[in-house]
């Protein structure tokens, strides 16, 4: 196989980099601003911090080199980030690196970013990536890839920017085939150890991160907000009689009902809830509130539109709403307030301590209500049978894995084995350090800061390394560095960005 040239833009710790390397790629320099990431990047690679180019912004040219790559910054185009596309200017880098890439000339590039921005919300801005690049003089295409589906224990979905600057070898390159993974968590986390508390039985949690037709996983969510046979709910966990479990489970079902407002999950009142159950008494919902399942929010409210305590700001805000009574999730919906950052909790806990707004009615919902939180700091938990973990992300997550194995001879069994032998014993726990470089693709000596936050987000910010290296390998069988290297295998057909805008 030939070698080639190849440089690194948005560096991050050199996930592209290992796996350009592993293919027979020379790097020749990298750009990266992020201390740590500079830092780490050097000690693993040997290199010193002249072979960075520095801020992708001050750049006006690159050396000559074969293959550009680069993770262009993803905030902007995550669902977990505010949206704001080109209007953040970490969006704006994209222009940067397109700038490169026409005036350098690669004969072949690789750029990676998160799968939003291949969301119908961002059809536009791929459109424009897209045609830039064509402009440019390259012929590329997008293809939406989970790394798990070629062999990453991993469920992380990216998309690929793969181009080429003669057409040739754009035309000959294909995809990678899918693997199917054989391998479990604890053939991955090489730490884990087996200890079998039940015999295996047909009700062995199945790979998968949704239910599959028995709603067996090899995980258990904890979660209020959505049932499932292996989700634990804060009734199953903490002491509730048999009428508090039915109230919370009215609730679960009930709170996404358009008829209880217009957010994707309401609070109920008392009232809604003696509609559903006329049973159900106050003392049993203030039950529920001081054992931490739910939580009273105030929800419609009088504004007195003669105050003459409000801010002229809070009266210009406020002056649509002083003829009737409204909701808080009107206001939270109200685009002006959000454009003004106001949070609409305290601004309506201000003016009722004010006594220009007045409460006329409580409602009711869960306490825990962010999904990605879970119940007491524990999203999910991974059992050692599973052959896949979420995506590892920079903020980190509320994921666990534990290293005993669950079975049951029924559903109700399997879940109530997983509490009493994996949760309140407390035998799960945050993956390592060397765990989290083996589920991304990286050696497990791979040096890295010693505070989770700092190596969390440099992992979280990286490529699945394994899976950068085979498109890497495609690109070069095309014979785009060496026609001795092309194999002749068939084009592959991508999933181009017509496709995705109906697709996603």
């Amino acid at each position: 196989m030939s070698k080639f040239s190849f440089i690194d833009l948005f560096a991050g710790i050199g996930g592209f980099r290992l796996a350009l390397e592993r293919v027979g790629g020379h790097c020749i320099g990298f750009s990266e601003i992020a201390p740590d990431a500079i830092e780490y990047y050097c000690q693993n690679h040997g290199d010193n911090s002249s072979m960075n180019f520095g801020d992708i912004c001050g750049l006006s040219d690159l050396p000559p080199h074969d293959f550009l790559t680069g993770g262009v910054p993803c905030q902007s185009w995550s669902i977990a980030g505010k949206n704001l596309g080109f209007d953040d200017s970490r969006g704006q880098l994209w222009n940067d690196a397109l700038f490169l890439l026409k005036k350098s000339r690669p004969k072949a590039f690789i750029f990676e970013n998160v799968k939003g921005l291949a969301d119908p919300r961002n059809r536009k801005a791929l459109s424009y990536i897209l045609q830039t690049i064509k402009d440019a003089g390259y012929h590329a295409d997008v293809y939406l890839l989970n790394a798990f589906d070629y062999g990453v224990p991993q469920n992380r979905v990216r998309i690929y920017i793969i181009g080429f600057r003669d057409s040739r070898y754009f035309e000959r390159f294909q995809l990678p085939e899918k693997v199917i993974a054989h391998r479990t968590l604890a053939d991955t986390i090489t730490d884990m150890k087996f200890t079998d508390v039940f015999r295996p039985s047909v009700y062995r949690g199945k790979q998968s991160l949704s239910a599959n037709g028995q709603g067996m996983n090899d995980y258990f969510l904890f979660n209020d907000l959505r049932g499932g046979l292996t989700t634990v709910h804060s009734w199953d966990i903490i002491d509730t009689t048999e009428k508090e479990k039915r109230i919370c489970v009215l609730l679960m079902q009930n709170r996404r009902k358009k008829c209880y407002g217009n957010l994707d999950g309401n609070p109920l009142s008392l009232h809604h809830f003696q509609q559903l159950d006329e049973s159900i008494c106050f003392s049993d919902i203030e039950g529920l509130v001081l054992k931490g399942i739910l939580k009273a929010e105030q929800y419609l409210f009088e504004i007195d539109k003669a105050a003459n305590v409000l801010s002229e700001g809070e009266c210009n805000l406020l002056s649509s709403y002083t003829s009737k009574p409204v909701t808080i999730d009107e206001l939270k919906s109200d685009r002006d307030l959000r454009i003004a950052k106001v949070n609409v909790v305290n601004l309506m806990q201000k003016l009722c301590n004010d006594g220009v707004a007045k409460c006329i009615e409580i409602r009711y919902d869960f306490k825990n209500t962010k999904i990605s939180t879970g119940i007491n700091g524990v999203n999910r938990v991974f059992l050692p049978t599973s052959r896949v973990y979420p995506t590892l992300v920079a903020s980190d997550t509320n994921d666990f894995v534990t290293e005993v194995q669950v079975s049951g001879i029924s559903n109700e069994d399997y879940k109530r084995n997983f509490i009493e032998q994996v949760y309140l014993p407390g035998n799960y726990r945050r993956i390592t350090k060397e765990e989290a470089c083996r589920i991304q693709g990286f050696p497990s000596d791979f040096k890295l800061p010693s505070t989770r936050a700092r190596w969390m987000k440099l992992i979280g910010n990286s490529v699945a390394v394994d899976l950068i290296e085979k498109l890497a390998y495609r690109v070069v069988k095309t014979g785009v560095f060496c026609e001795s290297d092309y194999d002749g295998l068939k084009p592959s057909v991508g999933l181009r960005v017509e496709q995705m805008a109906f697709d996603f």
